[in-house]
């Protein structure tokens, strides 16, 4: 399965230098957040396979009209060909927002999935916006990860987890795949490209 993960910026390649057949290798497109709705279904219409996404800490307009043709996986699991992909959208509360998380709080989102991840075995992939805590993330309030993502990554051991929410253009160390165990983190700001 080939995939296609964005986060945070609308790729000019994908968007505004778009030629017919771009988007045809891809099997799943993964949206990390913080992009706007009109990309997203630009993604959706053009590439003809299932755009996922979850919210970014800037999508609050998402939860009265979330972008058509595209499935929400907040606070479940979404299977897509057979890849089981948890959903945990939002970042740190560093303000007031919709989509801003206490680290109590977004673990209490992991303890209400707890039938779902019993019933589903696991999952393949989690998608999120915000990192895990220590793992390609900062320590300012607003782009610090959340620990109980540690938690889930060890338990579970996904293939894959793909966040966004660093900017990779925040500093030249920031690393676009890390991995820890047998999981492969991808930041997935701009875009990434990868076969699952």
């Amino acid at each position: 399965m080939r995939v296609l993960a964005v986060a945070d910026k609308e790729s000019s390649y994908y968007y505004d230098y778009y030629t017919p057949g771009k988007l045809s290798e891809f099997d799943l497109i993964l949206a990390c957040g913080d992009l706007r709705r009109e990309y997203l279904e630009f993604l959706a219409t053009l590439a003809r396979c299932p755009v996922v996404y979850v919210r970014g800490n800037h999508n609050d307009s998402f939860l009265d009209s979330p972008p058509e043709g595209c499935i929400c996986a907040e606070d479940r699991i979404v299977v897509c060909g057979g890849v089981r992909i948890l959903g945990l959208g939002g970042s740190h509360r560093y303000q007031n927002g919709r989509n801003m998380y206490t680290e109590g709080q977004m673990s209490r989102r992991i303890r209400k999935m707890q039938f779902q991840l019993w019933k589903n075995k696991g999952f393949d992939i989690l998608l999120t916006h915000a990192p895990a805590r220590h793992i390609n993330d900062f320590d300012t309030p607003s782009h610090q990860g959340f620990q109980c993502f540690v938690g889930l990554l060890d338990r579970y051991q996904p293939k894959y987890f793909v966040h966004g929410h660093i900017h990779r253009n925040y500093g030249v160390n920031i690393p676009q795949w890390t991995v820890r165990g047998t999981t492969n983190i991808i930041n997935a700001y701009d875009y990434c490209k990868f076969d699952y």
